[in-house]
C-alpha cells in the first residue's frame, strides 16, 4: 500500500502533517501502509505557509502509482487550482487510487481535477460559500465528509479526524484506536472566546 501527500508552495502545515502522524503512526502500530511519501511537482523544498520548508520524497514525474492520495489545503491552494501539472497529477493519480482524500482548501484542487463534481463535501469555515458557488457540490457543515471514494475535511486540525476516520474505515476500529491512542490524539471539549457563536462557525461547532 502506498499512500501519497502532496506539498505545494504556501501549503497549510497542519493540513498534512496532522494526517502525516496519522498515517505514519498506523504504519507503526498496526500495519499500515508500507510507503508514506510527500510528492511534489518538483524535489526543490516546498515553503509552507507558516514557515516551514520540506523536502519531498517525489516528484510528479517519479511518483508511482499510488493507492491513496492526501491534498492539503492553504493559501497555496488559489494558484494551485490553476496549475496544469499539478491538476493533471492528481487527476492522474486518482484514476488508480482507491480513495482520494482532501483537506481544508484541498477541496478545490480536488474539483479541479474533476473529483467533486456531484459529491458530498466539506472545507475550511471561511471558503464554505466559495464551495457552495462552484454549483456542483454538495456543501456540508462537518468536520469530515465520506461519499464514495472522496473523503473531505474542514480546515487544519480536522485533517487528523478525517484520517482517523479514514483509517478506521479500511483497517477498523481497533487499528484506528492504536493509531489514537498511540498519538494521544484525545481533544479537550473546552472551547475559547466564544467563537461557536460566531455567524460564520459551522454547524458542526455550533451544535457542540
Amino acid at each position: 500500500m502506498t499512500f501519497g501527500v502532496l506539498v505545494f508552495n504556501q501549503v497549510e502545515e497542519l493540513d498534512f502533517v496532522g494526517p502525516w502522524e496519522m498515517l505514519s503512526m498506523w504504519s507503526k502500530v498496526a500495519d499500515g501502509p508500507k510507503r508514506c511519501l510527500v510528492v511534489a511537482q518538483s524535489l526543490e523544498p516546498v515553503a509552507c505557509a507558516k514557515g516551514l520548508s520540506v523536502n519531498p520524497h517525489v516528484s510528479f514525474a517519479d511518483c508511482p502509482v499510488l493507492d491513496y492520495l492526501l491534498v492539503p489545503g492553504g493559501q497555496g491552494t488559489r494558484q494551485e487550482v490553476n496549475n496544469p501539472s499539478l491538476i493533471s497529477f492528481v487527476a492522474n493519480q486518482a484514476i488508480n487510487c482507491k480513495a482520494v482524500l482532501s483537506v481544508c482548501t484541498g477541496s478545490f484542487v480536488l474539483h479541479a481535477a474533476g473529483l467533486l463534481s456531484g459529491k458530498r463535501a466539506t472545507t475550511h469555515w471561511g471558503s464554505l460559500e466559495r464551495l457552495r458557488a462552484l454549483g456542483d457540490v454538495t456543501v456540508v457543515e462537518e468536520r469530515f465528509v465520506h461519499d464514495g471514494n472522496i473523503w473531505s475535511s474542514a480546515g487544519v486540525s480536522a485533517g487528523i479526524d478525517l484520517m482517523l476516520a479514514f483509517i478506521a474505515s479500511e483497517a477498523g476500529p481497533e487499528a484506528a484506536g492504536k493509531v489514537q491512542f498511540g498519538a494521544e490524539y484525545y481533544p479537550s471539549s473546552v472551547t475559547y472566546g466564544g467563537f461557536e457563536s460566531h455567524p460564520q462557525a459551522p454547524k458542526y461547532i455550533k451544535a457542540v
